[in-house]
């Protein structure tokens, strides 16, 4: 592909090679030739095989477990590509670790969120491509343009075509008060009502259900979440809407499958049918009968060609 002079690249990080291959697939282009690789003492170096002069350059790396290693490769990729004199260089995050900590929660906390930013920018990116900020205020954090796309219209058709003939039997519910408007959103989309699961955390990592807020008795609901770590407040969220809420039964979803501890024996263990996850965060060696992965690289691969085309991105927004 070749517009005004320059070309496109697409190259990748360890974190999510899949994904980048099937950006580049979607795109009808090669994955570039570079290689990342670790030294004994733990440092990271980056190769880049091809000439990158000139080109439009996208970086597909989620900063997913291990978390700093592919934080590291990302910065030294980016380095590595504006030091061969790369036109213009794009980050392609699709999961952007260290988003929760977008906020002094506390005395004395840092705003990590705001940290990592800075080394993206300062290693040379020119602009970030990335998917469901946990804090969608991140994205002005960045003294560069942020293309911040939505997990939501990839997981809505899965359950408008599963649940096409009984519609009217669904509820789509918030599992705390920060994922309200992303589950209102979703379920405008739907078209049916909102719930909402009011719950106090005791510290991190650990929720309580307090109580649920709408009508979910003898419903399908879906659970609406941004991301999933160890999967405390979907679990509890869950159990409690079927215990105390009386529903009939209970689907989840999420953009972010992050599962790290005991997500995985808490969500077997648990009142949910299916969790429909995107793939913005590989899955590994984490296996579940009840996990479903929905692919982002069409979504991806179509913002990236709309910035390579100097083409607006915001269509991929609504």
């Amino acid at each position: 592909m070749n517009l005004h002079g320059k070309d496109i690249k697409i190259f990748s990080g360890n974190s999510n090679k899949e994904v980048a291959y099937r950006m580049a697939k979607e795109l009808g282009l090669p994955v570039g030739k570079s290689d990342v690789v670790t030294f004994s003492d733990g440092e990271i170096s980056c190769s880049i095989f091809e000439s990158v002069r000139g080109s439009d350059v996208f970086v597909v790396q989620s900063t997913c477990q291990p978390v700093n290693d592919h934080l590291m490769e990302l910065l030294i990729m980016i380095d590595a590509f504006k030091r061969a004199s790369a036109g213009r260089i794009t980050a392609v995050i699709p999961y952007f670790g260290y988003a929760r900590q977008d906020r002094k929660a506390k005395a004395r906390d840092p705003i990590s969120a705001k940290l990592c930013a800075d080394l993206i920018t300062t290693a040379g990116a020119d602009r970030v491509l990335t998917m469901d900020l946990h804090a969608p205020q991140i994205q002005g954090f960045f003294d560069i343009p942020v293309d911040h796309l939505l997990g939501v219209p990839i997981l809505v058709p899965h359950f408008i075509e599963k649940f096409k003939d009984h519609k009217e039997n669904i509820v789509v519910v918030s599992p705390d008060l920060g994922s309200v408007g992303r589950a209102r959103k979703f379920a405008e989309r739907m078209d049916c009502p909102l719930a909402i699961v009011d719950k106090r955390r005791p510290k991190a990592n650990v929720s309580e259900v307090m109580n649920i807020i709408g009508d979910v008795k003898d419903k399908t609901v879906i659970l609406v979440d941004d991301l999933i770590d160890t999967a405390g407040t979907l679990c509890n969220g869950a159990n409690a809407i079927v215990e105390k809420g009386g529903a009939k039964e209970v689907y989840a979803c999420a953009t972010h499958g992050v599962l790290s501890g005991p997500a995985i024996e808490r969500i077997e263990a648990s009142a949910i049918k299916e969790l429909v996850l995107l793939d913005t965060i590989p899955l590994g060696d984490k296996h579940c009968d009840k996990i479903r992965m929905i692919p982002v690289a069409p979504v991806f691969a179509e913002a990236i060609e709309r910035i390579y085309e100097d083409k607006p991105v915001s269509p991929l927004f609504v």
